[in-house]
């Protein structure tokens, strides 16, 4: 009798199979025959009864998929850049870089042949011997089946769902373990092997291979988990790569490092056998620990991750892109675009301008303050978006104080609704009526207080049926005025005078020349006298884009925030244009230029906000009631940058006892355009203009000093109204409609074309019989007024003693 094997060498017992496990392995391999019948028959034979019924069905379903498989443009990153070149960020659908073939590494083509598919430069789009070799050992194992797909078929299985996308049902149909999803898949590898050859397909499936934490295709998911391009990659990295592929959860480097270690020493192993590697290099790469290796990057997407403040610049581009039909002529169109990527976007923000900007906004107000600030800059003449930067930074964690709401915008991209403008808008109104005719020297009562005026709409008539009034900021302030001394006073009486007889219309008319079309909010602008004031809700894109024109002589151009776009295919995109064209006469920018640089010299509401090169500068301050939004719009003849300070909802009162990045303001009777918004527009200006040429604006001649009040004012106007109580039988409104005598255009000034030296003001002092008071910009103002000596004010302090709309 034979001797007892020992336990250790004794073959362990096999485990019988149960009845139901072999009529399983009866499915499967009935499935794989029939399969295998269906591809011959297909390609070989008529659908004839002398195969199986089975095979038969699968054969007219085989048939009638039709031959056009096409392969699909992948989704993948874009990256928007800022005018120098630098990354701001990379955002994507589905992070993929996608490469060349000579752009890959070899080591990671070979690596994912040797481990998935040995025999695929052999074979055609089904492997044979692959088939019975996974039918023997399903039929034989306890476990996990073998699968028989070929590197083709898997491709096409990818393309599936990578057309799915998010589709819930799409994505199922795609997986799902079914015949006829065998069958469809076989179909279209056959075509697709006779249109492409391997290497192509090979490079086709390492772009599109899914690797885990938002990796899609070879280059990512060497960035994700090695920090290299792929072409730089290890054969224990390409190996590890390789590996995950056939389940990149299981394998995860992250997730499951033993399991991903091993798995990647048996493609190493595989690449020995096939002699892609030799034994040295495998002996090596194996001993190589797979944690040594891994340097994991973090998913960066979107504008989320944009540094130096961009975040909200980054994705005011994404809606330029999914908004403006240059991009698509539908919403789909342009929502196709921007979620296949690829595209490499050049826009207009100098990253040392929006430095200075952030640094600004941040310094000044802190993203803990009740209140924000929010600064635009817009190069002149060009509608380039130079700056854009906001206190609070992007993001969704309310608990960093952060948001996406874009205060710079207005709500259709990606903003709030707006703020009033408060005094900035009375440009715009001098704007309307100079443009119409209207000159400096025109001259009205401007009472402390008086009933709105019947004004002219675009419609019809304005009446004040409810004996509304409107007032100035102090009861002191009584004229008569001329513009350039009402500019500098921020005379609320004149200027309603002034739109009385220019007309709400062309109020509304030079509004949307100068780029504002609507509010903010989206909402159309309201024919109302109180829009002198700056009651309608703008953004600080909109009022850039006015001051700009200012600055550009009378040319206004639309925002623009793109200066180029290359497509996924490396051809330039058509992008939004800045449709610049001459919204005013050149002599109606200059002498709105002559008006508000005033406003920024000697003892100016602005005169505390002089850069320190001593370069020009212009423009006008603004708060609004309760002190619930203060600005500065401030340029010079080469950068414009409009400030604004408040509460993101306007709901803020800064008009007493508030601290805002460290400032006590109770002290100073709150907050207004000079001492909040001028500040950090003075700092951010200064750093950005530092070191540029120095330019002048063109200035108008002969035009009133702003103490005109004082002096003897000249004859009025004979083409102008006589004031806001011109008889209704007498129209003389530039803006009215109905008006059958208009007055005639601008003159031009005695220096049109010329650059001159600002107008001669008399010094202080010098006025006959001036009042008490201080000074602005040789104006004498009496107690309690802006620059003025009185209760709760200092001299020169520029700080007004009453709360307003200054």
């Amino acid at each position: 009798m034979a001797p007892k094997r020992s336990s250790a060498t004794q073959r362990p017992r096999r485990r019988r199979t149960s009845p139901l496990e072999l009529a399983g392995h009866g499915v499967k391999f009935l499935g794989v025959s029939i399969l295998a019948g269906v591809v011959l028959a297909g390609l070989a034979l008529p659908a004839v009864g002398a195969i199986g019924l089975g095979a038969k069905n699968g054969v007219q379903n085989f048939n009638n998929i039709p031959d056009d498989f096409k392969t699909p443009t992948l989704d993948q990153a874009s990256y928007i850049y800022d005018a120098k070149g630098n990354q701001i960020a990379k955002v994507y659908a589905r992070d993929r870089t996608i490469l060349t073939q000579d752009q890959m590494s070899p080591l990671s083509r070979e690596a994912q042949v040797d481990i998935e598919d040995a025999r695929f430069y052999q074979h055609g789009a089904i492997d044979p011997k692959g088939v019975l070799r996974a039918i023997g050992k399903n039929a034989s194992t306890d476990g996990a089946s073998e699968g028989a797909s070929t590197l083709t078929q898997q491709y096409v299985k990818n393309v599936f769902i990578e057309e799915a996308g998010d589709d819930p049902v799409a994505f199922k149909a795609a997986t799902e373990k079914s015949l006829g999803r065998k069958i469809k898949e076989l179909k279209y590898a056959i075509q697709l092997e006779k249109d492409l050859t391997k290497d192509q397909i090979l490079t086709n499936y390492l772009n599109i291979t899914f690797f885990n934490h938002q990796a899609y295709g070879i280059e990512a998911a060497a960035q994700r988990y090695f920090g290299k391009s792929d072409k730089d990659l290890t054969v224990a990295e390409a190996a590890t790569l390789a590996g995950m592929v056939q389940n990149p959860t299981a394998y995860d480097p992250l997730l499951h490092p033993k399991a991903a270690q091993a798995r990647r020493d048996t493609v190493i192993d595989k690449m020995l056998e096939y002699k892609h590697i030799t034994p040295a290099q495998a002996k090596e790469a194996k001993a190589t620990q797979l944690s040594a290796d891994l340097h994991y990057q973090d998913p960066q997407n979107g504008c989320i991750t944009a540094g130096n403040g961009e975040g909200f610049f980054c994705d005011y581009v994404k809606r330029v892109v999914e908004t403006n039909p240059a991009f698509g002529a539908s919403a789909a169109d342009r929502t196709k675009l921007w979620t296949q990527g690829g595209l490499k976007i050049a826009t207009t923000i100098d990253p040392d301008k929006q430095a200075a900007a952030n640094s600004a906004v941040t310094s000044q107000v802190y993203v803990t303050d009740p209140v924000s600030a929010a600064m635009t800059m817009v190069k002149p003449g060009t509608g380039e978006i130079l700056a854009m930067a906001q206190t609070r930074p992007y993001g969704l964690d309310a608990t960093k104080h952060q948001t996406v709401v874009n205060l710079n915008v207005g709500a259709a991209m990606g903003g709030g609704s707006g703020f009033q403008p408060g005094s900035t808008f009375k440009a715009i109104v001098a704007a309307a009526a100079i443009d119409g005719g209207t000159q400096l020297n025109q001259s009205y009562p401007s009472p402390a207080s008086m009933p709105y005026p019947q004004m002219t709409t675009c419609t019809g008539t304005w009446k004040n049926t409810a004996k509304s009034t409107v007032s100035n900021d102090s009861p002191s302030e009584s004229g008569p005025f001329m513009m350039p001394e009402a500019m500098a006073r921020s005379i609320n009486t004149y200027f309603v005078s002034l739109e009385a007889d220019t007309g709400l219309c062309a109020v509304k008319q030079m509004a949307n020349k100068l780029g504002i079309k609507t509010k903010a909010s989206g909402a159309p602008l309201d024919e109302v006298p109180a829009m002198a004031l700056g009651v309608e809700e703008m953004s600080p894109l909109d009022m850039a884009g006015v001051y700009a024109t200012f600055a550009a002589r009378g040319v206004h151009c639309d925002p623009i925030a793109i200066k180029s776009v290359t497509g996924i295919d490396g051809k330039q995109l058509p992008v939004p244009q800045a449709n610049c064209q001459q919204a005013m006469q050149q002599n109606t920018a200059d002498s709105i230029n002559t008006l508000l640089k005033g406003v920024t010299e000697k003892s100016g509401t602005g005169a505390a906000l002089n850069l320190s090169d001593n370069r020009p500068i212009a423009g006008k301050t603004g708060t609004t009631d309760a002190r619930r939004a203060a600005w500065f719009d401030g340029y010079t003849p080469d950068l414009v940058d409009v400030t604004w300070l408040g509460g993101p909802d306007s709901s803020i009162p800064m008009d007493r006892n508030i601290t805002i990045g460290g400032r006590h303001f109770y002290d100073t009777d709150g907050v207004y355009g000079a001492n909040g918004p001028g500040l950090i527009w003075q700092q951010a200006m200064n750093q950005a203009v530092a070191g540029s040429p120095i330019n002048q604006f063109t200035l108008v001649q002969g035009a009133p000093s702003a103490t005109a009040s004082t002096d003897t004012p000249p004859p009025p106007n004979p083409a102008q109204s006589p004031g806001p109580n011109q008889p209704p039988n007498q129209p003389a409104n530039p803006g009215d409609p109905n008006n059958q005598n208009p007055a005639p255009g601008n003159p031009p000034a005695t220096n049109a074309g010329l650059i001159t030296t600002p107008p001669a003001l008399p010094p202080v002092g010098s006025v006959p019989n001036p009042p008490p008071g201080g000074t602005i910009g040789g104006v004498s103002l009496p107690p309690g007024m802006i620059g003025g000596t009185g209760p709760g004010t200092g001299p020169g302090t520029g700080k007004p003693g009453k709360p307003g709309h200054h």
